[in-house]
């Protein structure tokens, strides 16, 4: 038996409304046509679902049993229909985002605002864990895509990577190595100096050890912290000479609590990525999202 859906919607709103007239009206068609679809339905059920009169129709028991059935189908499917037209309209629905602490604070804090601003209906989950922990999560589908820094080169065949933002790392000082201050300073020099850095496993971690091998020195920091917003901190108070992003230093690089370090060395730049999974579409909310931020990026190109 192949009944298709159109036919069980014109019998769900004749069943309900009991009129052929005022079902006509509720799916804006003729009424010719919805008197011939239930014919045609009866045929290929095999039975009679309603007795006409002047008044309207009654259903027949084997019409109202199957409205049982009919009514709860429908009712799931106008449901599922509703919410697709809310996220359309951006009226409903969830974007689920991994971030490292320095993509948050670089990019994404403003982001966040303007979407809750301009979409109050969508839920926005940030979740703040190590770039490895957050892959994995988007891998395993706990998030929607991740925002983090990584280098566009790498390929990976189920993630899509793409390039947001460039920024610059540096070194800092406090007043108590105001020798740095005079000359350019190798990164061999800095191996004399107590070093404040992230502590292993993490994304910038891994950098600056790179960097330090690239070199053929080896980096032992004195300092070793969760969290980067602790570095300047840490330099504003002499405890060493820190690792950061500019922008995480450009406040007390300002009020001159700290300098900047004039290294022999380029310190390569970072970029931070938007990465999603290939093999997963994104939600309406999401991708539009991930289209603010895209913007951004190819205004600046």
């Amino acid at each position: 038996m192949g009944v298709s859906f159109d036919a069980y919607r014109v019998f769900y709103y004749v069943a309900k409304y009991k009129n052929i007239t005022n079902a006509s009206k509720a799916l804006c068609v003729t009424q010719p046509t919805v008197t011939y679809t239930i014919k045609t339905l009866e045929r290929e059920l095999g039975c009679t679902l309603f007795l006409r009169s002047q008044k309207g129709v009654t259903l027949t028991p084997e019409a109202k049993m199957l409205y049982e059935h009919v009514s709860i189908a429908c009712k799931h499917i106008f449901e599922a229909e509703a919410n697709i037209n809310s996220a359309k309209k951006l009226a409903k629905g969830q974007v689920t985002i991994g971030a490292s602490e320095t993509s948050i604070h670089l990019m994404l804090l403003p982001y966040l605002k303007k979407f809750r601003e301009d979409n109050p209906d969508i839920k926005l989950k940030v979740t703040n864990s190590t770039t490895p922990a957050t892959i994995a999560s988007l891998r395993s589908g706990l998030i929607d895509f991740a925002i983090l820094v990584m280098s566009p080169s790498e390929k990976e065949p189920d993630l899509s990577i793409t390039e947001l933002l460039d920024f610059q790392d540096i070194f800092i000082a406090g007043s108590d190595f105001s020798e740095l201050l005079a000359s350019e300073v190798s990164l061999n020099d800095l191996t004399k100096y107590p070093i404040v850095c992230m502590e292993p496993g993490t994304i910038t971690r891994q950098f600056l050890d790179e960097f330090f091998l690239k070199h053929n020195l080896s980096l032992n920091p004195d300092i070793e912290l969760a969290t980067s917003d602790l570095i300047t901190p840490m330099v504003e108070n002499n405890l060493g000479i820190g690792f950061v992003p500019y922008e995480f230093a450009k406040a007390s690089l300002e009020k001159k609590s700290v300098f900047r370090v004039n290294l022999k060395e380029e310190i390569p730049k970072r970029t931070i990525c938007a990465i999603s999974r290939t093999s997963h579409p994104l939600s309406i909310a999401s991708e539009e999202f991930l289209k603010m931020l895209c913007e951004k990026r190819n205004k600046e190109l």
